[in-house]
């Protein structure tokens, strides 16, 4: 693996923006501290479109995604752009420096990392627990807690789980895009991801593919 540059990835961003300026952003695995600065410059100039950062950090294998000065910038320059984040609760932990082993350390973070970022909404996502519930935080306003949502869907026994924070993270972009609420974007898009690890080809070895084309079949 090697992360692109900061120089072809910013001539690419203004050739995208140039042909096809984007309607919704999701930003994921960035690689390195410059590549995530770069993108963060990008983003300030585009307020008001919908962005999701997926906090790409660690594989599930445990390989570091993102160098350790990527955090720092991540959290100087590219959360106080975004409007929403989408952490499981490593990656939470890693945010807030706090302990996340359970649905109320998990709303402790989330309201910390709230309180510090008061326009970002918050997704902390347990698929890779056994009781899958993600957590939805809305923003409180500064100093205060926003609200906070539950969503509970069925733990689908699969070695299929490659890209699942991608795929839900997408996903909730694209029912934003439609013009869903937060809840029911939320919502739509933990019931598609659950139902693309249910309907998963079972191809390849190590964590295989979800069945993402599963609305179309």
């Amino acid at each position: 693996m090697e992360a692109v540059s900061p120089r072809f990835l910013r001539q690419t961003l203004d050739a995208l923006e140039a042909d096809l300026p984007a309607q919704g952003i999701k930003i994921g695995m960035l690689g390195s501290a410059a590549v995530a600065a770069e993108v963060a410059v990008f983003l300030a100039g585009k307020p008001g479109i919908p962005t999701v950062l997926d906090p790409v950090l660690r594989s599930s294998s445990g390989a570091a995604l993102l160098e350790p000065e990527g955090l720092k910038t991540m959290l100087d320059q590219l959360l106080p752009v975004v409007a929403w984040t989408t952490p499981n609760w490593m990656e939470l932990s890693v945010l807030t420096g706090l302990p996340v082993a359970s649905l109320g350390h998990a709303e402790a973070a989330m309201h910390h990392l709230g309180r510090s970022y008061p326009h970002l909404t918050i997704v902390a996502t347990s698929g890779d627990q056994e009781r899958p519930i993600d957590q939805l935080r809305l923003p409180g306003g500064e100093g205060h807690n926003g609200e906070v949502y539950l969503f509970a869907a069925e733990r689908v026994e699969t070695r299929a789980t490659h890209g699942t924070g991608c795929a839900f993270s997408s996903a909730l972009l694209c029912h934003l895009l439609q013009g869903d609420d937060p809840v029911s974007a939320v919502r739509g898009a933990k019931e598609y991801v659950t139902e693309a690890l249910r309907r998963a080809p079972g191809i390849g070895h190590g964590h295989g593919p979800l069945d993402l084309l599963w609305p179309l079949r």
